[in-house]
């Protein structure tokens, strides 16, 4: 019988979507099927998506099972931690103000501007020649 989760949210950041489902354990998590440490090959991103467990000291009180699609591995990242923020916060309502504080539960709306034709990207344009 499937055990009956926590909290079940979704973070979002540039093209990056995660679901996240916590489950009461003993801190292990688990990304696309595969654990954190192999999915997430720099420290830094282990760092960003650990951030609000650590901030709350809840980092072994949950199992953390999500699926991510999506944007690069940074801003997986990103969309895990405000998956994990929002879900903290669905579990314990006290957790809000230092999450808010920490920003981890404002979304970053921040995206890749679109190219525009008769440029060569976004902002660029191409070399002008008066002669």
């Amino acid at each position: 019988m499937a055990k009956k989760h926590l909290a079940f949210t979704i973070g979002r950041r540039k093209r990056s979507v995660a679901r996240v489902r916590f489950l009461k354990g003993k801190g292990n998590v688990v990304i696309n099927g595969r654990d954190f440490e192999e999915y997430f090959g720099r420290s830094t991103t282990k760092m960003v998506m650990k951030q609000p467990l650590y901030l709350t000291e809840t980092h072994d009180k949950y199992d953390i099972f999500v699926n991510v699609v999506g944007g690069g591995l940074s801003g997986q990242a990103e969309a895990i931690r405000m998956g994990i923020s929002r879900a903290l916060q669905e579990i314990d309502p006290n957790l809000r103000s230092a999450l808010k504080k920490a920003g981890f539960l404002t979304r970053d709306s921040r995206e890749v501007e679109r190219k525009k034709y008769g440029q060569p990207g976004a902002r660029k344009k191409f070399q002008f020649s008066k002669r």
